[in-house]
């Protein structure tokens, strides 16, 4: 859980043209709509709050984006669209779509709305009602709440054929202030930057994920809900990849050869990664599967676990909502107490599509630690109030939310740290975190004691799918040493041969098959 966090908010207009761009879909495309241009503004949420204060959760909403001159919407949906920085360090979400006319234009108006942020304080004294050693969730004040940006990149024209992308960059060290209040207009607090496209015929770098729920399931192509009610056409071609299990569709009919798209049925939650073609369509170049209908899933970061009679009580920061999820309870920053079942729990890796590495280091998941990702199935209700639940002792304050899993899933964690040394003939890199990390006492499992902030080394393992993003080399070449870095990867214990220090005295404890890297060059430690 380290604080500096990405987000890319993509906000595509469109107006499709003629002819099927780069894509090449597996059926006939539906016919185009007359030929226009394309606009994708990116959204990235960095840095830190003050020291001893811990951001677990930061989430905003979007609820206007206009170009001018013309004053433009950009936006789809008339509901304010959320989005979860702190969840996206090392990744990005693509949110919303609209149609944009050619031409050139000389400014871009963001409207903001519902900040909200779930914070550790362990500052050693309370900040208003937030008491110290506790987790809270807060509703801070906001100003302005709306950022126009008129000076580079703008002005922009674009073309017919000729996609542009921006990222907006948000530095939660600069905007978030002392008292937590955020505040939008600080020196250097927003930026404004341009992405480059690649050439034509060829999709853009990802814009990231579109989690959704399933509408419809065609020949080439699904139709997804988002929770803000945005429907979005995302096509597949023979590149895209899937992690749908056999169980996705009519309880296990599914079978290995038809592991794709005919896997799906409508009312399933999933998870695509998309990129936008020059054509202003949505090319997947993976479909992940969230929960099926009637099924009930939870997504959050472990921040502590206390061992108990009965089983494991994990403290979860909620930082994925499903569709089709209870709003109220289970949306990002809620602070969730789950009791884990000492015996018939499942426990398994969502790898994915991704090869782990085969390296002596990396441990396997027999147990939760802090820091780890997890995706949890709800088993019965979910309750405002811990009832039989609730675990005697609660080392981080007490929880919003509590239910009961016997199915929990890992999933990768976003972290980013400073690169401290590299292994290039092993193809790993050791990283210490910024700014802090939850470390666990020696005694946390068996007393309710807030756990440690402190640095925190981790030995990173990459593989040759491993992507990078923000480096001179866009490879593993590209890394440097001293260099500040967001990853993306599934924490699993070290089991290398000796104890390693490499942070003046931390030990390595936990080792991170990485995802994906990606270069923060403009920020500071």
């Amino acid at each position: 859980m380290c604080r500096a966090a990405f987000a890319r908010f993509a906000m595509t207009g469109l107006l499709f043209m003629t002819g099927c761009g780069g894509q090449s879909s597996l059926a006939p495309r539906p016919t185009p709509t007359p030929p226009g241009t394309t606009a994708t503004i990116g959204l990235t949420v960095t840095d830190t709050p003050p020291t001893g204060v811990v951001v677990l959760s930061f989430q905003l909403s979007i609820t206007g984006a206009s170009l001018s001159p013309g004053d433009i919407s950009l936006l789809s949906s008339t509901n304010p669209i959320p989005f979860n920085v702190s969840h996206l360090q090392a990744d990005s979400a693509f949110l919303a779509s609209a149609n944009v006319a050619p031409g050139t234009y000389s400014s871009l108006g963001l409207t903001f709305a519902n900040p909200q942020l779930t914070i550790y304080n362990s500052t050693g004294a309370a900040i208003g009602t937030c008491a110290n050693n506790t987790i809270c969730q807060l509703t801070p004040a906001t100003t302005p709440l709306t950022v126009t940006f008129s000076s580079s990149p703008f002005p922009i024209t674009l073309t017919t054929n000729s996609p542009l992308a921006l990222s907006l960059d948000i530095n939660l060290n600069t905007v978030i202030q002392s008292d937590l209040t955020v505040n939008l207009a600080a020196p250097n607090g927003v930026t404004l930057s341009q992405l480059p496209f690649p050439a034509a015929g060829q999709p853009t770098s990802a814009l990231g994920q579109l989690m959704g729920t399933v509408q419809s399931v065609g020949a080439g192509e699904i139709t997804l809900q988002t929770s803000y009610g945005a429907s979005f056409a995302v096509y597949v071609n023979g590149s895209t990849t899937y992690d749908i299990p056999p169980t996705a569709l009519c309880g296990g009919v599914c079978t290995l050869a038809c592991r794709g798209l005919g896997c799906l049925v409508a009312g399933d939650v999933v998870k695509a990664d998309v990129s936008l073609q020059s054509d202003g369509t949505l090319l997947a170049s993976e479909v992940d599967f969230v929960e099926s209908t009637g099924q009930q899933v939870a997504e959050g970061t472990v921040v502590a676990v206390t061992v108990w009679e009965g089983g494991t009580y994990i403290d979860l920061i909620l930082q994925v909502a499903p569709p089709t999820s209870t709003p109220s309870l289970l949306a990002p920053g809620e602070h969730a107490s789950v009791l884990v079942p000492a015996s018939g729990v499942t426990y398994a890796v969502d790898w994915g599509n991704f090869a782990p590495p085969t390296n002596s280091n990396l441990g396997t998941f027999e147990g939760l630690f802090v820091g780890q990702e997890v995706l949890v199935v709800v088993q019965g209700s979910v309750s405002g109030s811990g009832g039989s639940i609730t675990p005697p002792l609660t080392p981080v304050g007490p929880a919003s939310v509590y239910f009961t899993t016997n199915n929990v899933l890992l999933e990768p964690t976003q972290i980013t740290g400073q690169v401290t040394s590299i292994d290039a003939s092993a193809v790993n890199f050791y990283a210490t975190t910024f700014p802090s990390f939850f470390i666990p006492k020696e005694d946390e499992t068996s007393q309710a004691t807030p756990p440690t902030l402190s640095s925190a080394s981790i030995i990173v393992d990459a593989t040759a799918q491993t992507t990078y993003e923000g480096f001179i080399q866009n490879n593993f070449s590209g890394l440097a040493g001293n260099e500040l870095v967001s990853v993306e990867g599934w924490l699993l214990p070290y089991m290398g041969p000796v104890p390693l220090y490499v942070c003046n005295g931390c030990p390595i404890t936990t080792t991170m098959a990485a995802k994906a890297v990606r270069g923060r060059p403009n920020q500071l430690f």
